[in-house]
């Protein structure tokens, strides 16, 4: 095959000479099953892509309205394909640090096709007209289905490439917004597996960046039905930089979106998963770096309820990010406007916390949030100070005085059931003639239900004569008293009674 150039082609020929470099560049080859296969012909393909790279990209006039078909045909036979199956199907997060993604095994011809095919984008021969023929919704959707893919090479270069398109074709960027939140949608709703969903967040915020305003209402409709609800999808930590960046780009467009927004993040705020609690807090003050004032009011009443919750976290590194909050001084702007309301909010936890919790370098940062308040507003620190300390007094008397009565409690009410008093009842019972005792359980007879509700201490108290045995006819236990010197009538005790069974 023949260098493209002037120097070893004519001019006339050039045109004929490219077409049919395309066309060879066709040919696939087996890179998986069989690598060490076709070497020699694989190394020729290899040669004829860079080289057109070359041409294409130092060359003018050479984007013909032939040439048109020919490249996106032998773009779409060379990447359009059945992608591997995931080696992570179950959905579990990817860990960069320790898994390893499946790479492309014929990324020696696919990166220098993605190149080409990138080059006859930004050529400025380039004419989307012509090219809209060829480049159109099939198109689009197949290159969508190729961000799933675990080679983040091959995402990088369909990122750009999308990106590319959407900036050339007015015609498609409608489409490409639409079937990005199909994507979007089967990923929350169904699979919650999807490789490219960074790819796709970063083409977004750039496309987001440009939007015109004041903004469409389907706008507002994918930010609040589309990408809040991806802050709930267990795998966030592998695209939040990327959303929370187009999260941030919306609210600098329209400041009205900021309620809907954080109510929307306080909704989602997980609750066992410490990690991704430190992600909603980044997340939040950047936010706050472009929130107003007059939006600020609506939303610091929950806001700093969760905050409160976070300071409190065992997590120490939860804590630590909701106390660096006191180190943005865009933040404490706004909280020194409101802080009447901010301040009852934040103190009992802050107080409470700065003798409680087992790290001491939140310690500092708790002593560091009550100095700023206590500069702030010396009354108001001091009144809430005192009315912590009320009703933690309040608390404490309220313990002490309801503790040795918990039945009275309500906790206790709803889980005490009072024993019935004894009575005795229709059922048939044997009765120790003498004493008027029940007979002992495992007797023979059944023993009354309503006597062994009542408590070991009624039954043992003095007074209360133990059951006597009547199984087997035996007779009823004798009373034996101690003898009387002073002629008292016989049957009566002087001093302790025994009871003695059957000899």
């Amino acid at each position: 095959m023949q260098i493209l150039g002037h120097e070893d082609v004519p001019p006339a020929d050039q045109e004929k000479l490219f077409i049919q470099k395309l066309r060879q560049c066709c040919v696939l080859f087996d890179f998986v099953s069989d690598p060490l296969s076709d070497l020699k012909w694989k190394e020729v393909k290899r040669a004829a892509l860079s080289e057109m790279v070359e041409y294409i990209t130092h060359n003018r006039n050479v984007i013909t309205e032939p040439v048109y078909p020919e490249v996106v045909h032998m773009f779409a036979v060379n990447m359009f394909r059945t992608l591997p199956p995931s080696s992570n199907p179950t959905g579990a997060e990817f860990d960069p640090e320790e898994d390893e993604p499946t790479l492309e095994a014929a990324w020696p011809h696919l990166q220098l096709v993605y190149e080409f095919f990138l080059r006859f984008l930004e050529s400025p021969d380039f004419q989307p007209n012509i090219a809209k023929k060829y480049i159109d919704q099939k198109f689009v959707l197949q290159l969508l289905e190729l961000f799933d893919s675990e080679d983040p090479r091959e995402r990088d270069f369909l990122k750009t490439t999308l990106h590319r398109i959407y900036g050339k074709f007015l015609g498609l960027r409608a489409y490409i917004r639409k079937q990005i939140n199909n994507i979007f949608y089967r990923f929350i709703y169904e699979t919650e597996h999807h490789n490219g969903i960074a790819e796709l967040l970063e083409i977004l915020g750039s496309i987001i960046n440009g939007f015109a305003l004041p903004l469409k209402e389907e706008h507002k409709i994918f930010l609040l039905k589309v990408l809040l609800p991806l802050h709930k999808v267990k795998s966030l930590s592998v695209y939040h930089p990327q959303l929370a960046y187009c999260v941030v780009q919306f609210l600098e467009k329209d400041s009205t979106l900021t309620e809907p927004v954080v109510m929307a993040l306080l909704k989602y705020w997980p609750k066992t998963h410490s990690p991704k609690e430190v992600m909603f807090l980044n997340e939040l003050e950047e936010i706050l770096d472009v929130i107003e004032p007059s939006e600020f009011v609506k939303i610091m009443e929950p806001l700093f309820r969760q905050l409160a919750k976070c300071v409190s976290s065992p997590h120490f590194q939860v804590a630590e990010r909701a106390l660096y909050y006191w180190n943005n001084e865009y933040i404490m702007s706004l909280i020194s406007d409101n802080a009447a309301r901010i301040l009852p909010i934040m103190f009992p936890s802050l107080y409470r916390n700065s003798k409680t919790h087992w790290n001491k370098t939140i310690h500092g940062l708790i002593y560091n949030a009550l100095k700023l308040f206590m500069e702030m507003n010396q009354k108001l620190f001091d009144d809430c100070t005192q009315q912590f300390k009320a009703e933690k007094l309040k608390h404490t008397r309220t313990r002490r005085r309801t503790g040795p009565w918990c039945a009275a409690s309500p906790s206790c009410l709803r889980t005490y059931t009072p024993r019935a008093p004894w009575r005795p009842t229709a059922e048939p019972r044997t009765w120790c003639p003498r004493t008027g005792a029940s007979p002992r359980r495992g007797s023979g007879s059944v023993e009354p239900r309503a006597l062994r509700a009542i408590p070991i201490s009624h039954t043992q108290s003095p007074g209360f004569p133990r059951p006597c045995s009547v199984r087997n006819n035996v007779p009823p236990p004798q009373l034996k008293t101690r003898s009387s010197n002073n002629g008292d009538l016989p049957g009566l005790t002087q001093g302790p009674a025994t009871l003695h069974g059957p000899r």
